[in-house]
């Protein structure tokens, strides 16, 4: 369901989006009938998140693909030019669409990927829902393509300012770049008289921006942004990472490598306090475009966040519903359970997602998950964590 923290959130989503708001809500309350009743099963989730490509024209600095400490950057060549066809993709599309699930285009940069506006037309002709997460780079490129495409929604990742971005970026003129092509498409969008698709920012609070709130919000209205989300920052210790894997390879006989990308040596030189006081100011403050932190956090819990390495949340349920409710699609076909997670109940190129999806492994997974709750990293290593 949506944890209560969430409902403010979730409330001024569903005034903008309705009929998305009613399928979602069906959705959840399916995850979670299924999380109690169904012994591992369950219903077609409510998001399939597709990666296009693992490869990316950037390598922003905590990214945990491509960043200072990205697992991307040790992956075999043969892997990292891996693709699913455009054939295998119609297939996925075609299993799944009696259940409508959104279908989330990610990577790396999924605009990338060759053929991503021909996946996009495909998705929508399907009748499902369409999201793309990007760095915005080639928004500009392919502005008319996307108008006409009906792509539900951009979701764009703004890490400050022009100078903190293309720093983060590491790529000069980054900045200049993507708020060029979003302009575009506002004008497109109006000229065409189309409401889609929207636009949602992610930024995710570091060290170099989160002196800089009011500045990304300025931005992300400048943009004619549908809404801003600040998502608080991933990181992990490397104590708690390695005893996960060993722990993990024990019972379940593969090795989620990919965590190490999450891993810091010290808690990141973030102020706490300036964090709660732009919190406060902001559930009393109207902006043009919808604000807010996620997960949305109590105040002692922000200060517990960005001091230590260790986080239980007083406020939030502490225990993982996303198995029942998000599934993850790699280039390979591997089917997986979590962004960050290796481990893969099968592929998508031996099996139709709609039998891996509640096959063997898949539900053993969900009744261990249900019964222990959670992992050691899920709390500070992954964002759905929160969301159900």
């Amino acid at each position: 369901m949506i944890p209560k923290q969430n409902l403010g959130r979730a409330v001024r989503k569903s005034i903008k989006q309705p009929g998305y708001a009613v399928k979602n809500l069906n959705h959840r309350l399916k995850a979670s009938l299924s999380y109690h009743l169904f012994n591992g099963r369950s219903f077609c989730p409510e998001t399939i998140s597709l990666f296009l490509t693992y490869t990316c024209n950037l390598k922003c600095l905590m990214c945990g693909q491509w960043g200072e400490k990205g697992v991307f950057k040790d992956y075999d060549r043969s892997l990292l030019s891996e693709r699913l066809s455009l054939e295998e993709i119609r297939a996925l599309i075609e299993d799944v669409r009696k259940g409508k699930p959104n279908i989330t285009l990610f990577g790396g940069e999924p605009m990338m990927y060759p053929n991503w506006i021909e996946v996009v037309k495909m998705v929508k002709s399907a009748g499902l829902r369409c999201n793309i997460i990007t760095n915005g780079t080639f928004i500009k490129r392919f502005a008319s393509e996307i108008v006409d495409s009906g792509l539900d929604e951009i979701i764009f990742s703004l890490d400050g300012p022009r100078e903190i971005h293309d720093y983060i970026r590491r790529v000069p003129g980054t900045f200049d770049k993507s708020m060029e092509g979003f302009c575009i498409l506002a004008e497109l969008k109006k000229k065409k008289k189309s409401r889609t698709p929207l636009v949602n920012i992610n930024s995710t609070i570091t060290e170099y921006n989160f002196q800089h709130i009011d500045e990304i919000i300025a931005i992300v209205e400048g943009i004619q942004a549908s809404g801003l989300t600040l998502h608080h920052l991933l990181f992990l210790d490397k104590d708690t990472v390695n005893s996960f894997i060993l722990e993990f390879k024990e019972r379940f006989h593969q090795s989620p490598s990919d965590w190490i990308g999450f891993i810091s040596d010290e808690p990141p030189k973030i102020d706490p306090e300036v964090l709660i006081q732009k919190a406060n100011e902001l559930r009393h403050k109207k902006y043009k475009t919808d604000v807010n932190f996620y997960p949305n956090l109590t105040a002692e819990e922000i200060r517990t966040w960005y001091t230590q390495f260790p986080f239980v949340s007083n406020s939030y349920k502490n225990r993982c519903l996303s198995l029942w409710a998000t599934a993850y699609v790699f280039p390979d076909g591997s089917v997986r359970p979590y962004h960050t997670m290796n481990f893969a109940p099968g592929s998508i190129r031996e099996h139709k997602f709609s039998e891996i999806w509640n096959n063997e492994t898949y539900r053993n997974y969900r009744l261990y998950i249900k019964k222990h709750k959670c992992f050691s990293v899920c709390s500070k290593g992954c964002t759905e964590f929160f969301r159900y």
